[in-house]
């Protein structure tokens, strides 16, 4: 059994248009890693200064990582990570 790795519209050019892709490693930062040597391009999207990009929120099972041990948020078989990038903006006069 995997990790399951879901992938926003915005980074599936790198997986080739794929949603869902299986990652590997103990922890965020290995599967990101793993991402990285399966789908050359992503980690640099994902990663910055040894963080996780600012408008960059990840999940495993459901919890932000940022409460959990960040990139060290350990993972196992069967976890899902969800790569979520924030979005904002809108109008006020809508």
């Amino acid at each position: 059994m995997a990790i399951e790795v879901r992938i926003p519209t915005i980074l599936r050019t790198y997986t080739g248009g794929e949603r869902v892709v299986d990652g590997a490693g103990s922890t965020v930062t290995e599967v990101i890693d793993q991402l990285e040597a399966d789908h050359a391009g992503i980690k640099e999207r994902l990663i910055e200064n040894g963080e996780a990009r600012r408008f960059v929120n990840i999940y495993v099972n459901d919890e932000d990582i940022r409460f959990t041990g960040n990139l060290q948020t350990p993972v196992a078989d069967g976890d899902t990570v969800v790569i979520l990038p924030a979005v904002a903006g809108g109008s006020a006069g809508v």
